[in-house]
């Protein structure tokens, strides 16, 4: 899943929200990201910081809610993409991260 915050603080306060209930099993932060974007008819440019957060499909609807809840953004990037192929370990780990 790809989420963007507008600061690092804000990208790792979510990433601790997140991990801690059991919403995603990691959630990495990319600093220093610049995105040019069009928001109420203009053009801007920003520097964010990308999230990559590792979760299951079942966890989606929750995470998604909870990062629309605690975001600074009005419409806050949240895409989630399939997992066709990965380590079996390692998405053993996700499940077992994600399980409440």
């Amino acid at each position: 899943m790809f989420v963007t915050a507008a600061t690092a603080e804000e990208a790792e306060r979510l990433g601790r929200i997140i991990v801690e209930s059991r919403l995603a099993a990691c959630a990495n932060v990319l600093n220093g990201i610049r995105s040019i974007f069009r928001w109420e008819n203009k053009i801007n440019v920003e520097n964010e910081c990308l999230m990559l957060i590792k979760t299951t499909l079942e966890q989606y609807p929750e995470l998604e809610a909870v990062i629309r809840r605690h975001h600074s953004y009005t419409i806050p990037e949240i895409i989630a993409l399939p997992v066709i192929a990965g380590s079996a370990p390692y998405l053993e780990w996700v499940r077992e991260e994600t399980r409440k």
